[in-house]
């Protein structure tokens, strides 16, 4: 039984709909592959209940679960663009915003009186 999780009751709806997605493409990695729910568990060295759970997107599974099974499928190396600092939107934003609000005070400085 996973034990429970505030960070889990507190998933906004959208991440775990992106979760319930990967277990989906996951179990249909696995069927596609004509693996049966006891091997493809054996091959990651989990149960059967926790490979089931992964592949309904429970978000108590460890990343290292959801890790070993995208590298049963080839896809493993994926995993670092999904964080890569070129695709953070947010922070570029902040980026960006930081470097206005820089050149403002430049901008002000610039017109102060000697």
């Amino acid at each position: 039984m996973p034990k429970p999780s505030g960070a889990n009751d507190q998933l906004p709806a959208s991440a775990a709909k992106a979760l319930k997605d990967l277990g989906e493409n996951l179990a249909l990695a696995r069927q596609r592959r004509k693996e049966s729910l006891r091997d493809w568990a054996s091959r990651m060295a989990v149960s059967v209940p926790t490979l089931i759970r992964m592949e309904k997107g429970d978000p108590s599974v460890g990343m290292g679960v959801y890790a070993t099974a995208l590298w049963l499928m080839g896809r493993h190396a994926a995993l670092p663009e999904v964080a890569a600092p070129a695709l953070d939107l947010n922070a570029l934003e902040q980026d960006i915003e930081a470097v206005r609000q820089r050149g403002r005070r430049l901008s002000r400085k610039a017109e102060e009186p000697a």
